[in-house]
């Protein structure tokens, strides 16, 4: 499908960035959402390394859709202050790199979720009034453990919070017990883009449309309705020791979603999402 814009964590193909272009290349996608870089999580690299980045990049004809940050991905009670500076840097490097949106998080809480709402929407704010004037749409993710695993409590922060958006990633919502066609109806209308990533009920990631996070279904909606913007999250298992298993010409089977390295991994779970939306290549 052409009017499909398709990123992806290419770190998960690759840590180094040349990698991460190679996997991007051969596989027809028009960039990344980025998350780690030569081995280096992106809100901890220099402003030197992002420049550098963005040149490789824009030599290789692929932009940076969105940055991956860890940001908000820490206990609510831990030191803020520490990590608000992280967050003013990585607003730096997503400058540089020309990322129009940024991932975050709605911090790690304990016990009853409710009794963190107001502490919660007060760092989220913070962050709102800091990135203002950036160009830079903030992301909510959907991550399992942070007070924002659950529908009901992302819409707290997104009418809360309008100019946070939502990425939608249906795998965090199957592994917390939700039903993903709740989710989505509830979460559509905030919804900037969506983490192709797929689960089984056991908490097992597998390809997109093979597990129960009703993929294709979300994706055609989203299509359907002007949103054609995802980012591919493979997580698929990786054997490490299947290479040494095997006789030269021989495969080895262990499982319909392993692979024998990080590469194939990639590859694979484009092709599935490839299926999902018709995309030939």
């Amino acid at each position: 499908m052409d009017k499909t814009n398709i990123y992806a964590f290419a770190d998960e193909a690759c840590p180094q960035i040349d990698g991460q272009i190679d996997a991007l290349l051969r596989n027809g996608l028009s960039g990344l959402e980025i998350r780690g870089v030569d081995g280096t999580n992106i809100s901890d690299i220099t402003l030197e390394k992002a420049r550098e980045v963005k040149n490789k990049l824009d030599a290789a004809g692929l932009s940076v859709f969105s940055v991956g940050s860890p940001i908000g991905k820490i206990g609510i009670d831990d030191d803020f202050g520490v990590h608000l500076e992280k967050f003013r840097h990585t607003l730096e490097l997503a400058s540089i790199l020309g990322a129009q949106n940024m991932r975050i998080f709605s911090f790690y809480i304990d016990g009853d979720a409710a009794s963190y709402t107001d502490k919660v929407l007060e760092r989220m704010n913070m962050l709102a009034e800091v990135s203002r004037g950036s160009g830079v749409t903030l992301c909510h993710e959907n991550e399992k453990g942070v007070f924002g695993d659950v529908p009901e409590r992302c819409v707290i922060i997104h009418e809360s919070i309008p100019e946070i958006k939502a990425v939608f990633d249906p795998a965090n919502f199957v592994q917390c017990g939700v039903d993903t066609l709740d989710a989505y109806g509830k979460l559509k209308h905030y919804i900037k883009y969506m983490h192709i990533k797929d689960a089984r009920p056991d908490g097992s990631i597998v390809p997109a449309g093979y597990g129960d996070g009703n993929v294709g279904e979300i994706v055609s909606d989203m299509i359907n309705n002007g949103k054609t913007c995802f980012t591919l999250e493979p997580h698929l298992a990786v054997f490490d020791g299947l290479a040494g298993l095997e006789r030269e010409g021989e495969k080895s089977n262990v499982g319909s979603f392993y692979f024998p390295d990080t590469n194939t991994a990639f590859d694979a779970a484009v092709t599935a999402f490839d299926k999902i939306i018709g995309r030939t290549r």
